[in-house]
């Protein structure tokens, strides 16, 4: 217990290169998920992001069994996988089973991939619950680059993507292209849900991607201040988690999640007081 709080120790480790760059990726991933966090939770897209998280892990597999950046093979895994799910769920009524369907194929081959690979089992276990030792300068550009076309992207599809959100039959009646909407923003999600599992991890970038942006939505229903407040969550509990995991070394999701709950149960009681006032 000691070790979880010695912050000398953090400080000491805070000094070193890996760790700083662990940190500027973390606070551009913070941005991507609280900015595209609120339209996930109007959607009610948690299910699809685990989904494309957790195919993220498949194309990080491959890219291990041949020998390639992980991140650029969790990248390719997440856009195929958010393709796949947009193309196929047209229907609503469907959406979760299509979901499950390809999940559990993407997961079988990124089992498979994994047997397959012969190095270390670090390697493997970094996949699933982020290894920030595994963030460098290139995975910063990578993500740098990713990071400024995704919001690029977003600014430009703005307004129509909020209509679509709120209301999306009054939305499609108007002659917005919702289809092609949902497509591209599924591909956004893609792209920022892969930059996330080096970090953060398959298994809990969901927390970093909807748990910030749902305590935000419970505080406001105004979109610019649930979006402000979504980046200010994601942003200390990525940052915080990393901060916190340094000393004991415990995997970086174990806090990231804890903080992203307890900032959501925070926010429950903030509007339960609000509604009994």
């Amino acid at each position: 217990m000691d070790k979880l709080f010695d912050f000398d120790e953090t400080i000491e480790v805070l000094q070193y290169g890996f760790v700083r760059d662990a940190l500027i990726a973390a606070a551009i991933l913070g941005l991507l998920a609280g900015v595209l966090g609120p339209f996930i939770v109007s959607r009610n897209m948690a299910f699809s992001v685990h989904g494309t998280s957790e195919l993220a892990v498949t194309g990080g597999a491959a890219a291990l069994l041949v020998g390639v950046g992980v991140g650029y093979g969790a990248l390719a895994g997440s856009i195929i996988a958010a393709l796949v799910l947009g193309l196929l769920a047209r229907r609503g009524s469907e959406h979760d089973s299509v979901i499950g369907v390809v999940l559990a194929f993407g997961l079988g081959l990124g089992v498979l991939f994994l047997w397959m690979y012969p190095g270390r089992a670090s390697n493997k276990f970094g996949l699933l619950v982020g290894q920030i030792v595994g963030v460098d300068s290139a995975s910063i550009v990578l993500l740098s680059v990713c990071a400024v076309v995704v919001l690029g992207v977003l600014a430009f599809i703005y307004r129509p993507l909020m209509f679509a959100s709120v209301d999306p039959d009054v939305a499609k009646a108007r002659g917005v292209p919702t289809g092609p909407l949902s497509l591209i923003f599924a591909v956004l999600v893609g792209v920022a849900t892969a930059l996330g599992v080096q970090t953060v991890g398959a298994l809990l970038v969901l927390a970093l991607m909807v748990t910030p942006a749902a305590a935000a939505c419970r505080i406001t229903a105004n979109p610019l201040r649930a979006t402000i407040l979504s980046v200010v969550f994601a942003e200390v509990a990525v940052l915080g988690g990393i901060i916190l995991s340094l000393a004991p070394g415990v995997p970086v999701s174990a806090f990231v999640t804890a903080i992203s709950f307890l900032i959501y149960i925070a926010a429950r009681v903030v509007s339960r007081v609000r509604a009994a006032a």
